[in-house]
Formats: structure tokens, C-alpha cells, sequence
């Protein structure tokens, strides 16, 4: 009996020791998987992508500068600090920096070429400057209350850029200045703002403009109307 005991004794002390290294060898590949390469690949991508956005917005501004662009440009240099913390940290080496200004070169030969078009084009502009009074009558006109502006970016949806401040838009379509009305058709609530800054989208909404026609809980107006008023 006393021999049995042992050898129950000693299966016991193996069967521990065998389940102790099974735990190990599991945790050890837990921690392999969890620092895998690429995961960290999948970061790198998302992190470029959002300081290539934050570079573009630093270059717009520089290049077009008004009372707030030194206050707005701070802002995204801090944010450009940390995205560059984060992208060392996760073992980034792309030259994001780099992009941004070939980005804007080849913008100013584009713009120079069509000179001899606009010959063509005044038959079709006035064709379509009739058809502009049916859609401020339409039932989407009438839902947003509209009536006195241009209808533009048509199909587009309005999101927040994140600015702070009093109410203003940012545009990469309209110029610096022009007023624009947005309204959220999904509850009949509409605004009327300045573009002050550029972006690369139709229109984004700073923080306090989306505010007043946002539903709750919501970050995107996806049934918008555009109005161009001024």
C-alpha cells in the first residue's frame, strides 16, 4: 500500500509539471502573436494616412493664410508631434513628409492649360441656368427651406473636421469666403457658414457649425442640401 501511495504521489507532481510547461509555451506564443509584424503593418498604414491629412491641412493653410491660420496650424503641429511618436514607436519609415509638397505642384500648370475652352462652354451654361428655378422647387427645396441659392456638390455627404471655434466650413471646391447653407434633410435643421479654411472634401463642418444640425449620436448627415447663397 505504501508503494501505491508514492507512485500516486510522483504521476501527480509529473502531471503539475507537465501542465505548468503546457501554460508556458502558450503564453510565451500568445506574446509572439500579439507584437506579430503584421499588426504593426496595418498601423503604419493608418498613421500615414492620417499625417499625410494633417500635412496637407498645415500646407493649405500656409499657402492661403487668414487671422485664424496660426492658431489652426499649432493645433495640427501638435497633432503631427504625437502621429510621429506613435508612428516610431510602431516602427513606421515611410517619408510621408516628402508627398506633400510634389502634392501642390503639379495643381498650378492645371490650372493655366485651359485658357481657349470657356468658347464652348457658354451654350451649355446658359442651358443649364434655366433648369436652376425647378430644383429650388422641388420637394427637397421645399423640405430644406431653400429657394435663394445654388444647389451644389449634389449627393454629397457632410461630416465635422474636428476645428474648434465659432461656426465656419472648410471646402476643397469653393474659395475662401463663400457663404454656403448646409442642411441635414433628415431633420430639417440647416445652417449658414463661411468656408475659412481648405480641406478635400465639398464641405466639412467645424465643431459648433455640426453641432446645430446634427442628430443625436450621429457623425455623418448623409441626406445633405448645399446651398451656394453668397
Amino acid at each position: 500500500m505504501k508503494r501505491y501511495r508514492r507512485s500516486g504521489q510522483i504521476s501527480g507532481r509529473t502531471r503539475k509539471l507537465m501542465i505548468g510547461g503546457i501554460a508556458v509555451a502558450i503564453a510565451g506564443g500568445a506574446f509572439a502573436i500579439s507584437t506579430g509584424v503584421s499588426s504593426a503593418g496595418e498601423n503604419c498604414v493608418g498613421l500615414d494616412q492620417a499625417l499625410r491629412q494633417n500635412l496637407q491641412f498645415i500646407a493649405g493653410q500656409r499657402a492661403a493664410p487668414d487671422a485664424l491660420s496660426d492658431a489652426r496650424i499649432a493645433n495640427r503641429q501638435a497633432v503631427v508631434d504625437l502621429i510621429n511618436q506613435r508612428r516610431a514607436v510602431a516602427g513606421c519609415t515611410a517619408n510621408v513628409a516628402a508627398e506633400v509638397p510634389g502634392a501642390a505642384a503639379p495643381a498650378a500648370p492645371a490650372t493655366r492649360k485651359p485658357t481657349k475652352r470657356p468658347t464652348t462652354k457658354p451654350p451649355a451654361a446658359a442651358t443649364t441656368a434655366p433648369a436652376a428655378p425647378p430644383a429650388a422647387g422641388s420637394a427637397a427645396g421645399n423640405a430644406a427651406g431653400t429657394g435663394a441659392g445654388e444647389v451644389v456638390c449634389k449627393g454629397n455627404t457632410v461630416t465635422l473636421s474636428g476645428e474648434a471655434g465659432a461656426p465656419f466650413a472648410s471646402s476643397g471646391t469653393f474659395p475662401i469666403g463663400t457663404t454656403l447653407k448646409v442642411t441635414n434633410l433628415d431633420n430639417n435643421k440647416s445652417i449658414t457658414v463661411k468656408v475659412e479654411t481648405t480641406s478635400g472634401s465639398c464641405v466639412l463642418l467645424n465643431n459648433a457649425a455640426f453641432e446645430q444640425v446634427r442628430e443625436p449620436g450621429k457623425f455623418l448627415i448623409r441626406r445633405a442640401v448645399i446651398e451656394r447663397v453668397g
